[in-house]
């Protein structure tokens, strides 16, 4: 998924990723420019809200970075903070796999140059994340002087190479751009929070071919709404598809954007067993959708005994926190 526009969304990660099993860092220079220099401001308010990740918003090579602050490699209780890289779904083409050569990074202010690791990724249609890098250990960048300055750290992503396999054979050159910088802001207080829940009585009647979207709520002066495929998009398999927008016209490209911890749920209306997934922070502009393709598979959806549908009534509940901003710096 490129800049967001009226019709995209992006699928969230699953958590079956495995971190290399050795943390290290190298220098990179100070000659090295990434294509995406990334802020966090506050860093320890974004480890009080508890996500287990935060991505950027996309970056001009049609990708974004993602970080999660308290990852733990298989067998250890060790907490790092990890990087990976995230390509657009909508760059991707089936049939194609996109091998990438990039550089993931911390910027350390005492050497005034990026340090972190090389790597290498086959993406496809299906497959838009790359595994996870543990950079740092946390406490190790919550003691530091080198890589927190003013509760602030800043990482780098830069993209070395793209090779596409495909019957075309297309050869992708990198055109090396402006860095694009962003600026990530977390609140300590003050939260804004609210549920919908949108209960569906004509389930059964809604069209299975197109989408369906649920009426505009208001958060914080914005208007959103939930789309579902009922026969999932062409992102999922077998599934359900189910994510939160910003509409489109809400002009948040002028201004801020919003960052945002959101749970979608659908109810089970006989036994209670909700199914629920909850996202890291996210970037939200106008027209920018977030979810999940694989959300729930369809024979469970039509399962009688699962409660999701009964009779004709279904019912999906988007619980949406904003903890913060994003801009452009």
């Amino acid at each position: 998924m490129g800049n967001c526009k009226s019709s995209s969304r992006a699928r969230l990660g699953k958590a079956h990723v495995v971190p290399d099993s050795e943390w290290r860092m190298q220098d990179f220079g100070k000659t090295h420019v990434p294509d995406l220099e990334w802020r966090i401001n506050d860093f320890s308010s974004l480890l009080e809200t508890g996500a287990k990740s935060a991505k950027s918003d996309a970056f001009h090579c049609s990708g974004y970075l993602h970080v999660s602050p308290m990852h733990k490699e298989i067998g250890s209780e060790t907490q790092y903070v990890a990087l990976r890289l995230k390509t657009s779904e909508a760059s991707m083409v089936p049939g194609h796999t996109v091998h990438v050569v990039f550089e993931l990074s911390i910027y350390n202010h005492t050497k005034g140059m990026y340090c972190g690791c090389k790597d290498t990724y086959n993406f496809h249609f299906k497959n838009t994340y790359s595994k996870e890098q543990c950079l740092i250990p946390l406490q190790e960048l919550l003691k530091s002087s080198a890589f927190l300055v003013d509760h602030s750290c800043v990482f780098g992503v830069e993209i070395l190479k793209i090779d596409v396999s495909s019957p075309e054979k297309m050869a992708v050159v990198v055109q090396k751009k402006d860095t694009t910088v962003q600026n990530l802001f977390v609140q300590k207080k003050g939260f804004v929070k609210r549920t919908y829940t949108w209960n569906m009585n004509n389930f059964l009647d809604l069209d299975l071919d197109h989408f369906v979207r649920s009426p505009t709520f208001e958060v914080d002066g914005h208007k959103w709404y939930v789309r579902i495929y009922l026969r999932g998009d062409k992102y999922s398999t077998d599934c359900l598809s189910l994510y939160l927008y910003l509409d489109a016209s809400d002009e948040l490209h002028l201004e801020s954007k919003k960052v945002v911890v959101m749970t979608l749920s659908i109810l089970d209306q006989k036994n209670g067993k909700h199914l629920t997934a909850t996202s890291g922070l996210l970037v939200f502009t106008g027209g920018c959708g977030w979810g999940w393709a694989d959300f729930l598979g369809l024979k469970n959806l039509k399962d009688p005994s699962g409660g999701y549908v009964v009779g004709s009534s279904c019912v999906v509940k988007a619980d949406l926190t904003i903890v913060g901003s994003s801009n452009d710096g």
